[in-house]
């Protein structure tokens, strides 16, 4: 068979380790790359979308493509993606969550730019097709059953794949939203620093943007549902990740992870070939059940890499992966918050040391906390509304150093604001809509379609 790409086969450990090294870049050369996603709804029933039919996802793509320079991308002959020369990309999550996987920008002002345009631009195609967008972290209204599956192979191994391995697998895949941010790092070493404090400290953020209490029309016990989800999809692939904090963590280590993360495809041939649960140490031995004999690409583990789901993932960069989907003003918030505290070092140093000196066990109490208590989840007797005051305030500080203007002169700290109300009021977006809920909404989730969509 062809290889997934042009690179050559990979046959030793080490051309792993250089390939995540190779992700290290000068500080001047570090810039954020936003992400997020987002539930489509028919405006005249709130129903989810699906893919085909006049009120469906392939109507929207094709609206975009000719509409704007998207180019869409094919699979069977249907599009289930949309390319640009930015480097962007609009892609489909497993029940048709629409995600924009934003462009390599210098700063936040940029990122809000590329947000709001193409919020614009999906307003702009959606609106005369009857359907609109919402933002929130789990679907509030509709169950798991009434969601479609998009036309996507590799989606159909996993979702085989993920309900022998957890319970909520499938709503994790179908039903959940998220906003994430992409940064760099100079050197191992400043990789494992930003990692092991992204790492400790993405509870805060999971308190800050949380924003899925509800579970089939009705409150579900959880401020952030969907971070709940994810300590039941599978148990290989996600969490804490504890050898982040032990003291030989480096490229290695976490390449020797992902080696014994169970696989779930290879791409061939335009074909997504099904290696469920099988390992990629034997990948490169050569004998793959699903290839026999054959050696592993550069894009083979490139692939594989995009399969692991803990809190904070590694790449050739590192994503920032605990928050919950919402407003436009909090898309712009995640990457503001974390920028401001791994881009600045005296910022990073602060933000490390405030969570240095937690145990393990303290760590995973607070990520088990957390999705159910909000900020008023605590660690060594500290609320976590009391550490999100101070991680803000450190951002702050960073991204007043990081000296990124607009043409009005302004930086990038206001960019925070949203997240400054809700740490000190000390109300998280959840229960600002749960008292919605009991109040004026009447018991009814309904009014978040209106209230919360873009």
């Amino acid at each position: 068979m062809a290889s997934s790409s042009n690179s050559a086969t990979v046959e030793t450990v080490g051309e792993l380790l250089d390939y995540m090294a190779s992700g290290c870049k000068p500080q001047d050369q570090w810039k954020l790359g936003t992400e997020h996603e987002k539930f489509g709804f028919t405006v005249n029933d709130l129903r989810p979308l699906p893919y085909s039919g006049k009120h469906g996802i392939q109507a929207l793509l094709t609206g975009l493509a000719e509409q704007f320079d998207w180019r869409p991308v094919m699979e069977n002959g249907q599009p289930i993606a949309l390319l640009d020369d930015t480097g962007a990309s609009i892609t489909l999550e497993p029940g048709g969550q629409l995600e924009l996987s934003g462009a390599l920008l210098d700063s936040i002002h940029d990122t809000c730019t590329e947000v709001n345009t193409h919020l614009k631009q999906v307003r702009q195609v959606s609106e005369p097709l009857g359907i609109a967008f919402l933002g929130m972290g789990f679907q509030p209204k509709w169950r798991q059953e009434d969601m479609e599956w998009m036309p996507k192979a590799r989606y159909r191994i996993m979702r085989d794949y993920m309900s022998k391995m957890g319970t909520l697998g499938h709503d994790m895949m179908t039903r959940t939203c998220t906003v994430q941010v992409n940064l760099d790092f100079s050197s191992e070493a400043d990789m494992v620093q930003k990692f092991r404090t992204a790492l400790a400290l993405q509870p805060i953020a999971t308190a800050l943007f949380a924003n899925s209490p509800f579970v089939d029309g009705q409150p579900n016990g959880y401020l952030s549902y969907r971070s709940h989800v994810w300590e039941d999809t599978d148990p290989d692939r996600t969490g804490m990740l504890p050898f982040v904090f032990d003291e030989d963590m480096g490229f290695e280590k976490y390449t020797d992870y992902m080696l014994d993360v169970p696989m779930y495809f290879i791409y061939r041939d335009g074909n997504y070939i099904d290696a469920s649960g099988q390992s990629f140490r034997d990948f490169l031995s050569g004998k793959l059940p699903a290839l026999p004999g054959e050696l592993p690409t550069l894009k083979d583990w490139e692939d594989h890499l995009t399969t692991a789901f803990p809190e904070v993932r590694l790449k050739r960069f590192l994503e920032m992966r605990g928050a919950d989907g919402g407003p436009w003003a909090r898309l712009c918030a995640l990457p503001a918050l974390w920028a401001g505290l791994l881009y600045h070092q005296p910022s990073l140093d602060a933000a490390w040391e405030i969570a240095r000196d937690w145990s393990m066990e303290e760590r995973l109490k607070l990520r088990k906390d957390v999705p159910k208590l909000g900020l008023q989840a605590t660690v060594r007797g500290r609320s976590v509304q009391s550490l999100a005051l101070e991680v803000i305030e450190l951002a702050h500080i960073g991204l007043t150093n990081r000296k990124r203007f607009n043409s009005a002169g302004d930086n990038e700290t206001g960019f925070l604001a949203t997240l400054q109300d809700v740490a000190e009021v000390g109300v998280t977006p959840a229960e600002r809509k749960l008292a919605l809920f009991h109040g004026a909404w009447n018991g009814s989730v309904d009014p978040a379609f209106t209230e919360c969509a873009y």
